[in-house]
């Protein structure tokens, strides 16, 4: 059973411009997508009721807020109970050099994305946070050297 929900073309479009700026206002997105502010509202209503959309942000600049490295960082758990799951992920949440988190197939169990200000600061998160984390067996640290690319648009 799918959790899709099905979208038509206006809905579609209403994605994909809000994916590109969620700053516009009702009657220019009405305009860009061909139908009533109206229409355009409860839409986009609709699309936040179900799911589809989630919170209006702003996409802040990590070079220009001192957080240029990113780190991407492997983590293989020395238990694989649900309590020790639970606990990882609660110290996950609460660490804000983490921007991103997936639980993952194969041969890792967490894959993370490090934002941090240099190497000493990533050091210090490394031996400090991750790996001084009980349930934590082994990680390993790949730098990005450059972001070829970055987008949150998902495809509709």
């Amino acid at each position: 059973m799918s959790n899709e929900f099905h979208l038509d073309t206006i809905d579609r479009r209403i994605v994909r411009a809000l994916q590109r700026d969620a700053s516009l206002s009702q009657a220019t997105l009405a305009e860009s997508v061909g139908a009533s502010a109206a229409s355009v509202w409860r839409r986009v209503r609709n699309l936040e009721k179900e799911g589809v959309l989630g919170a209006t942000v702003r996409l802040a600049n990590a070079e220009r807020l001192g957080r240029s490295v990113n780190v991407l960082c492997q983590v293989r758990m020395n238990r694989q109970t649900t309590d020790a799951r639970d606990e990882f992920e609660r110290f996950i949440e609460g660490r804000e050099e983490i921007v991103e988190c997936y639980a993952m197939s194969g041969e890792w169990d967490y894959l993370l994305r490090i934002a941090v200000r240099d190497v000493a600061d990533y050091d210090r998160f490394i031996r400090q946070g991750v790996l001084a984390h009980p349930s934590v067996a082994h990680a390993a640290s790949s730098f990005a050297l450059r972001q070829v690319k970055y987008t949150t648009e998902i495809p509709v």
